[in-house]
């Protein structure tokens, strides 16, 4: 999530002084990402620095000193808003991790260990759920924060029912155990793609 350009969409609306900024934040995302007021300052220190904002030049530090946002603080602004995030490079995402290593694990339970994270993800869904409905209200803007939560939860929920899927049709396949199978000796790597290979060249 980039705050630099979140507190510049603010700003762009007008002047503005930190704490107002924080609270406007809040308010605008949904509630959804609570902003540690210490790094409201930190982040706008740095926009002044960079000529993407400027003070009010009253030289006074603390929650009430002005911010406005300058001309390449607009341009900045716009630039990424039009740039699509970086994609490209799958996340190491620690649930994905944790069901590829217990694979390698011979004490290891692959169907509890997914399981255990798919209960999880559930109750987690639940509790947004219920924050949509009840304290959400008519706030449209939380209420979508909400549906993107939940949206991503429900996606690892299926790749968690794919995983499932998978090891229990190796399991019919005649795999002795998980590691063994997992094991580099009954490997058969397929080529990764070539954006693949690239990008772990780069690395």
């Amino acid at each position: 999530m980039s705050v630099r350009h979140a507190l510049l969409a603010l700003l762009s609306e007008g002047p503005k002084y930190g704490l107002q900024l924080r609270e406007e934040f809040e308010t605008r995302t949904g509630d959804v990402w609570p902003l540690n007021g210490g790094q409201v300052y930190t982040t706008l220190q740095r926009l002044e620095r960079d000529g993407l904002a400027e003070s009010d030049g009253t030289g006074e530090e603390g929650p009430r000193k002005g911010f406005r946002i300058t001309a390449e603080g607009e341009r900045e602004l716009a630039r990424w808003l039009r740039t699509p995030p970086d994609l490209s490079s799958p996340p190491r995402d620690e649930l994905v991790m944790k069901i590829l290593v217990a694979l390698y694990v011979p004490s290891a339970d692959v169907h509890a260990v997914i399981q255990a994270h798919r209960r999880y993800l559930v109750e987690l869904m639940q509790q947004w759920t219920r924050i949509k409905e009840y304290d959400a209200g008519g706030d449209w803007t939380m209420s979508l924060a909400i549906d993107a939560e939940l949206f991503r939860l429900d996606g690892v929920a299926r790749w968690l029912d794919a995983a499932e899927a998978r090891v229990n049709r190796a399991a019919t396949e005649g795999a002795t155990t998980w590691a063994d199978q997992a094991g580099p000796r009954n490997q058969t790597r397929a080529p990764l793609p070539r954006q693949w290979r690239e990008m772990r060249v780069r690395r």
